[in-house]
Formats: C-alpha cells, sequence, structure tokens
C-alpha cells in the first residue's frame, strides 16, 4: 500500500452519496487520491469513482470494499437530530462496524466526520477561542453520536496505534446561510483542504480538529488545523454585508439567542433541527 503523508493513496469514502461527499470527491481526485465511494445505493453521477454499494453495518460487504485501500474517510451517518434506535444503529453501531473492518483491514489511518455539535453546548466566549480539543457537551442525540464516534476513534487509536481525526464539522455550506455561519462557515472548497490535510500529513496519532473556514468572526480555534497542515483559504466576511442586508428583511437570517449563546445554536433548543423535517 502507499504510506499516506508522503503521496496520494487509494482512500475509501463511507457515505459517498452524500452532500459533503460530493463537495470533496472531485477535489480529493483531482489532488491525486484514488476513491472508493461506499454507501447504501449508486447515484447517477459517481465521479469516475469505484463504486461499492453496501451500508457500513454489512461488515462483510465493507471488508471487501476497504481491500487494498490505504485510508478510510468515514461519513455515512444521520446527519440531524432523529429517535435514538435509528441514531445508535446508524451512527454508532455502523462507526464501530466501520473502524473494526478498517483495523482488521490493516488500514493505518482513518478520518471521522464529527461535529459541533459534540460540543454544542459549550458556550460562546466573550474573548478568545474555544480549544478543538474542548471537552463534549453534546446538545442533541446526533451530538452524542458523534461524542460516541470521537470516543470510538480515541479506542482504536490507544488500543491500536492507528492515526485519526476527527473534525468537529461546524456549518458546511456553499455560503453562509446565516449570521451564525458568519463564524462557522466551511466553504466547500475548504472541505477539500481539510480532509487533503489529514490524509496528507506526517503528523500521526489522534487529532480532535475545527472543520472551519478562516472567518473573520471565527470562534473556534485554528490549531488543530495548523498542526496538520490545513490551512482555510476562504472566508464568511466575504457575505457578511449581503447577509445582513437580508436579515433586515427576513429576520430568521439573524442570530437567535441560542446562537449567541451556544457554539451549537439553534439545536441547543428544545426543539432541534430534525432529520424528518427535512
Amino acid at each position: 500500500m502507499t504510506k499516506l503523508g508522503s503521496g496520494r493513496g487509494r482512500v475509501a469514502v463511507t457515505g459517498a452519496a452524500g452532500s459533503l461527499a460530493r463537495d470533496i470527491i472531485p477535489g480529493l481526485q483531482a489532488s491525486g487520491h484514488t476513491v472508493i465511494g461506499i454507501d447504501r445505493f449508486t447515484p447517477e453521477e459517481t465521479s469516475g469513482t469505484e463504486w461499492f454499494e453496501c451500508s457500513i453495518n454489512d461488515r462483510a460487504a465493507l471488508a471487501r470494499a476497504f481491500e487494498g485501500c490505504d485510508a478510510v474517510i468515514h461519513l455515512a451517518g444521520i446527519p440531524l437530530e432523529a429517535d435514538w434506535d435509528a441514531i445508535m444503529t446508524t451512527n454508532i453501531d455502523g462507526t464501530q462496524a466501520v473502524l473494526e473492518t478498517a483495523w482488521k483491514a490493516g488500514i493505518q489511518r482513518v478520518v471521522l466526520a464529527s461535529s459541533i455539535h459534540a460540543a454544542g453546548y459549550v458556550e460562546i466566549p466573550d474573548d478568545g477561542v474555544v480549544p478543538d480539543d474542548v471537552t463534549v457537551r453534546p446538545n442533541t442525540f446526533y451530538g452524542a453520536s458523534k461524542a460516541a464516534l470521537e470516543a470510538l476513534g480515541r479506542l482504536y487509536h490507544d488500543r491500536h496505534g492507528m492515526d485519526m481525526y476527527c473534525l468537529r464539522i461546524a456549518s458546511r455550506f456553499a455560503r453562509p446561510q446565516g449570521e451564525r455561519m458568519l463564524s462557522t462557515w466551511l466553504s466547500p472548497n475548504d472541505a477539500v483542504r481539510l480532509f487533503d490535510a489529514c490524509l496528507t500529513t506526517q503528523n500521526g496519532g489522534f487529532h480532535t480538529i475545527w472543520g472551519v473556514s478562516a472567518n473573520t468572526r471565527s470562534y473556534l480555534s485554528a490549531s488543530g488545523g495548523e498542526a496538520i497542515g490545513y490551512h482555510p483559504q476562504d472566508n464568511a466576511e466575504d457575505f457578511a454585508a449581503e447577509l445582513l442586508e437580508a436579515g433586515r428583511r427576513d429576520p430568521s437570517l439573524l442570530a437567535s439567542e441560542w446562537d449567541e449563546k451556544y457554539i451549537g445554536g439553534v439545536f441547543c433548543s428544545p426543539a432541534p433541527p430534525r432529520i424528518d423535517d427535512h
């Protein structure tokens, strides 16, 4: 196998039909990575990737998909709040299946898509920034599943010596969707830079890293990203004047009381966004 950190290799991506995967796969391919797509269905456009159609809970099928791979990017999962049984099966059991299968396949490097909501109840500091490795304070079952994902990553690092990169992704959209995202936005291009840095860095071990762009108003530390060579180039401030002007006409775009207090924003409210609302 190619030793990642010294070049590009063969990378398995779970949840490869999802929106984050669609953002990063073409960029990773352009950077020289060979991408193996894994999802429960095959989309019409696969970006030229080799494709495996299976559930992440199907360990035998997952093992076949991981054959010959140098790294795994684990994106599959329920992306918003949902009932506990569904969250447990997909986000927690599924993550353990991915990590166990990767270890048995001899894969040393895994990138895990965590979330800002693993620490959503952390309060926004009056000054300074929130460290990349701030203690988990999940704000939903979804956030708790991402805290479990990080804990599983830590276990497989400590027990098996696997390199783990837990990306606490904040707000990944084509452009900021509201005032809160002037602080938390992660652009698609910076998402590619972040995942590429995880795949090519020489800095192994266990890492938690904020998935955020170079936003002027950011309250999330950039230190974890800098440690692996992630250098974001996009800034939500470029959209600030336009977004705040739109907020005068549509107050829902402006920061809520939840957005102003907690890094997890409205997910900390009694009625967080749910997958069945979308």
